[in-house]
C-alpha cells in the first residue's frame, strides 16, 4: 500500500518534524515500511508557460514551431502534441531545468532551435495520460512555478500489505494519520464532510437488504445536476502517486475516499439504478463487470440489484451496464458494509481481487459509511459547486458489531511491559488512538473505537500492545524476566517424531524433505501416477493441485526424480500429513505419516529392499524395543511393485508397508535403478506402547557360540527358526543372530546360537541336548542342517 505525505498532513500537522525519521517510527511501532520514494524533487524550473503561435513544420507532418511565453521571456519551441494550440497555458521546461530527472537544455530538432519543452501529466511524472499536453486552466501568472500551483513534491512510502491484515482502519490514509498524530502528540483533525440533517424530509433512496447476514450495513443518496468531468489535478496526482489511474470526476471521488478513509464506495448511474436490493440469486447466471469481462455468478455470491436486476457485485466490482460515463450527471451513491469471508470467497470464485474486496476482506468498520458518504459529498461540492442533492441520507443498519470495554490496573500493565509507565502517559496514548480511557478506583476502563473492535482489540494483552509500541520497543531496556518457568512433558507422539529424525538423519544418513499436502497432478503424469479420488480443496485455482494426497510415497518419489542425476544413492523421509478421506462428522481424516524412499543405481533391488527391512526393523527396536513381523500383501496402489509389497504389523497393529516400485513408474523414474520405500502411519504407531527395557547382568564365565548353517528353499521365513526356539526354551541361551546368508545355487542361511551360565563354565554336553531339539524340530520343517 502506498501512503502520501502529503495528504497524511490534511489530518496531522508535522510542519518541523524529520519526515524520513518518522517514517521509520511507523515501522518500529505499527507496520512494516518496505521503501520510500521521493516524489517531484528531480523536477526543476518548470514554470506556467502560454502558447503564443502554432505553426506547422515544414518538414514534418506530427511536429509544430511555438512561440511561447515563459513569464520572463518569449522562446522557441518544436512540439509534437497533437492538442497544442494557440491561447493554452501549458507546464513549459525551461532550458537548464530537468523534468523527472531528465536534463532539459537548448536542442534543434527537425532543423528548428527549441529552447525547452512543453509537457504532458505523464512527462511530469503525475498521471499516466500521454495522450497530450497538459493543459492549466488555474488563474495564475505566466512563470509561476508549477510547483506552487501543484502537489508534485511529495513523500510516499510503502507499507507490506501483509502487516496489515489485522487493521482495517490502516488501509486508509486517515487512519495512518492518527497513528502519526500519537506518534508525535499532535492533534488529528478531522474530515471535513456534508452533514445529511437539512436533508432528512427529501424521499429516502429505496434500499432493501435481503441477506442481513452477508451485509451489515447499506448507506446511500442521490445526487443530480453533476456538470464537472475531470478531477481536480491535485486529486489526480494524489490518486497516481498511490497507486491508482485517474479515470473521471466520480470514479475518482469513490477511490479518493476509499484511500482516505478505508471505506470502499461505489457510484451508479441515476437513469439505470434509482433503488437498490442486495440479495443472492437461486440459480447461476451471467454477469458482465466492469473490466468487460462475463462472469459466472453462483448462488453464493452476493449481489447489488436494482428492479430486480444485478448491477454489482456485492464488495467486489461494479456491473458494465450501470457504469458512470463522461456524460453522467446524476448518481445514486453506495457505502456499504460486507461480511468479510463473503467478500473474499466470491472475490476468490470469480478470479476477481480488487482494491475494493482487499479492504472488506480485512473486516471494515460499519460506522464508516455515513462518514464516507459525507466526505464524498464535500469533496463533489467543492468541485462542482453546481451539484443537489435530490434524497435523504438513507441508511440501512442491519448488524452492529459489540462495543468492547476493557479493565485492567497499573500492576497489570507493569508486570507485562516490565518499565514504569506513568498513568498519565497510558491515557494520552490511549485516546490518541482514539480509545475512550479513564483512571479511578486504582483501575483503567477502556472503551475500544469501532474501528479496532472488528477484529483487532479484544483483550486486556491487546491494550499493553498499544501502549508500548506507542512508547517505543526501542526505549525499552534489556532485562531478564522474573516468571516461574514449569517444565512442558513431551507427548509421546512427539517424541516419537523427534527420535525417529535422528535416527534417520544420524545413522542412516538420510534427508529430510518437505512438501506440500496436495498432489502434484503435473509431476505425478511425468512418472506415470495416476492421482488418486480423495478429499479436493473448493475453488482451488489450479485444478491439478486440488486433490489432497492420500499417501506419502508419489511425493518423495517426486523428489526421488528430481534429485537422481545428483548422487548414485540416497534416501529422502519426510514426516508429514497424509489424507485417508473424511471422518463421520466431515472432516478431512487427517493422518501423521513418514515416509521413506531409498534410490541406488548401483546396488540390486534386492539388497535395497532388505536394507529398508533392516531400518524399519531397526526405528521399531529403537523406539518400542519390538520387533516388528513383515508379511506379504497384495499392493493398494498403482505405484507398489505387484509381488514385493509387505506389510508392517507391531505389537499386533499393522503400521504401514514396506514395498518396491512398481516396474511402469521404475521405467519412467529410472529403469538402471532401484527404488524401494516404506510408509508408516506414525498415529498408530505412537498407539503401540514401548515394551519395558530390561536389563541383564553378563556373566562371569565364558559363553560358548554355535554356528549352525541350515538349507533354505523358497518358502523360507525367519520366523520359522523363531517358532522352533520358542517351542525349545534353555535356561542358558543367551541370544540367537543371523550371521550369514548365502544365496546361490543352494541357499542357505548361518545362525549362531550363544550360550552362557551365571554359575559356572559350560560344556559342550551341557548344551548338545538343546541344540539337536532345535534341529530336528526344523529337520522336521524341512529346514534341513547342511552338511
Amino acid at each position: 500500500m502506498l501512503v502520501s505525505m502529503n495528504w497524511i498532513r490534511d489530518f496531522v500537522n508535522l510542519d518541523g518534524l524529520d519526515i524520513e525519521q518518522l517514517i521509520h517510527r511507523f515501522t518500529l511501532s505499527t507496520a512494516e515500511v518496505e521503501d520510500i520514494y521521493v516524489k517531484g524533487a528531480d523536477t526543476k524550473n518548470v514554470v506556467v508557460g502560454k502558447v503564443l503561435s502554432v505553426e506547422a513544420h515544414p518538414n514534418s507532418k506530427k511536429l509544430h514551431l511555438l512561440k511561447v511565453d515563459r513569464g520572463d521571456k518569449v522562446v522557441d519551441c518544436v512540439c509534437g502534441a497533437p492538442n497544442v494550440r494557440e491561447g493554452m497555458k501549458v507546464a513549459f521546461a525551461c532550458a537548464g531545468g530537468s523534468v523527472c530527472g531528465n536534463p532539459i537544455g537548448t536542442a534543434t530538432i527537425a532543423g528548428y532551435p527549441s529552447e525547452g519543452m512543453c509537457c504532458s501529466e505523464f512527462e511530469l511524472g503525475i498521471s499516466a495520460d500521454h495522450s497530450g499536453l497538459m493543459e492549466i486552466f488555474e488563474d495564475c501568472a505566466l512563470g509561476t512555478d508549477i510547483k506552487a500551483i501543484y502537489e508534485m513534491d511529495d513523500i510516499i512510502f510503502e507499507v507490506d500489505n501483509k502487516s496489515l491484515t489485522n487493521r482495517p482502519d490502516l488501509w486508509g490514509h486517515y487512519g495512518i494519520a492518527r497513528e502519526f498524530a500519537a506518534l508525535t502528540g499532535r492533534e488529528l483533525k478531522k474530515p471535513e464532510i456534508v452533514d445529511g440533517t437539512p436533508y432528512e424530509n427529501l424521499p429516502e433512496v429505496p434500499v432493501e437488504i435481503a441477506n442481513k447476514d452477508l451485509c451489515y450495513r447499506y448507506s446511500s443518496v442521490k445526487v443530480e445536476n453533476i456538470g464537472v468531468r475531470v478531477s481536480p489535478v491535485n486529486m489526480r496526482i494524489r490518486l497516481f502517486y498511490c497507486g491508482l489511474r485517474a479515470i473521471n470526476l466520480l470514479a475518482d471521488l469513490t477511490n479518493y475516499v476509499m484511500l482516505e478513509l478505508s471505506q470502499p464506495m461505489h457510484a451508479f448511474n441515476l437513469k439505470k439504478v434509482n433503488n437498490v436490493q442486495v440479495k443472492n440469486f437461486d440459480t447461476p447466471f451471467k454477469f458482465k463487470t466492469l473490466d468487460g469481462i462475463e462472469r459466472d455468478i453462483d448462488e453464493n455470491t452476493l449481489m447489488i440489484c436494482s428492479n430486480g436486476q444485478p448491477v454489482a457485485v456485492a464488495g467486489v466490482m461494479g456491473g458494465l451496464d450501470s457504469e458512470i460515463t463522461d456524460d453522467t450527471n446524476s448518481l445514486l451513491l453506495e457505502s456499504a458494509n460486507f461480511d468479510a469471508v463473503s467478500t473474499r470467497k466470491s472475490s476468490q470464485r470469480l478470479g476477481l481481487r480488487t482494491d475494493s474486496s482487499m479492504r472488506y476482506e480485512k473486516t471494515l468498520d460499519p460506522e464508516l459509511t455515513m462518514l464516507a458518504l459525507g466526505r464524498l459529498l464535500k469533496l463533489l461540492a467543492d468541485t462542482d459547486p453546481g451539484v443537489k442533492v435530490i434524497s435523504k441520507f438513507t441508511d440501512r443498519y442491519v448488524k452492529k458489531y459489540p462495543s468492547i470495554a476493557i479493565t485492567f490496573d497499573k500492576h497489570y500493565v507493569d508486570r507485562y511491559t516490565g518499565i514504569e509507565i506513568s498513568n498519565n502517559q497510558i491515557l494520552t496514548t490511549l485516546r490518541a488512538l482514539g480509545f475512550k480511557a479513564e483512571y479511578f478506583d486504582n483501575n483503567f476502563k477502556v472503551n475500544v473505537p469501532s474501528w479496532r473492535a472488528t477484529k483487532d482489540v479484544t483483550i486486556a494483552a491487546d491494550i499493553i500492545e498499544e501502549i508500548t509500541r506507542i512508547y517505543g520497543y526501542d526505549n525499552f531496556n534489556a532485562v531478564t524476566t522474573k516468571s516461574a518457568l514449569h517444565p512442558v512433558a513431551k507427548t509421546v507422539e512427539k517424541t516419537d517424531e523427534n527420535n525417529t529424525k535422528t535416527l534417520l538423519v544420524d545413522k542412516y544418513l538420510l534427508h529430510e524433505v518437505h512438501s506440500y499436502i496436495w498432489c502434484d497432478g503435473k509431476k505425478y503424469k511425468k512418472l506415470g501416477i495416476p492421482v488418486e479420488e480423495n478429499v479436493r480443496i473448493l475453488n482451488i485455482p489450479t485444478p491439478e493441485l486440488g486433490t489432497l494426497r492420500n499417501a506419502m510415497t508419489p511425493s518423495l518419489l517426486c523428489f526421488v526424480n528430481e534429485n537422481r542425476n545428483y548422487t548414485p544413492k540416497f534416501g529422502v523421509f519426510e514426516l508429514g500429513r497424509t489424507f485417508d478421506g473424511t471422518k463421520e462428522n466431515g472432516y478431512c481424516n487427517e493422518r501423521r505419516t513418514l515416509g521413506i524412499a531409498l534410490y541406488d543405481r548401483e546396488g540390486t533391488e534386492k539388497a535395497l529392499f532388505y536394507e529398508l527391512l533392516a531400518m524399519v526393523g531397526d526405528l521399531c527396536g529403537e523406539l518400542k524395543r519390538q520387533k516388528p513381523v513383515f508379511a506379504n500383501v497384495a499392493p493398494k496402489h498403482d505405484w507398489q511393485h505387484p509381488r514385493n509389497t509387505a506389510s508392517i504389523t507391531l505389537g499386533g497393529k499393522q503400521i504401514g508397508f514396506v514395498s518396491a516400485i512398481h516396474p511402469t513408474v521404475n521405467e519412467k523414474l529410472d529403469k538402471t535403478a532401484a527404488v524401494v520405500f516404506a510408509e508408516i502411519d506414525m498415529d498408530i504407531f505412537s498407539s503401540v506402547p514401548a515394551q519395558i527395557l530390561k536389563y541383564a547382568e553378563p556373566s562371569k564365565f565364558p559363553g560358548i557360540d554355535v554356528d549352525l548353517t541350515f538349507v533354505i528353499g523358497g518358502g523360507f521365513k525367519y520366523a520359522q527358526i523363531e517358532q522352533v526356539l520358542a517351542k525349545n526354551p534353555c535356561a542358558t541361551l543367551t541370544g540367537v543372530k543371523v550371521i550369514d546368508l548365502y544365496e546361490g545355487e543352494t541357499k542357505s542361511i548361518t545362525v549362531r546360537l550363544s550360550y552362557a551360565s551365571m554359575e559356572k563354565t559350560l560344556s559342550r554336553e551341557e548344551i548338545d541336548a538343546h541344540t539337536q531339539a532345535v534341529i530336528a524340530d526344523l529337520a522336521a520343517k524341512g529346514i534341513a542342517l547342511k552338511a
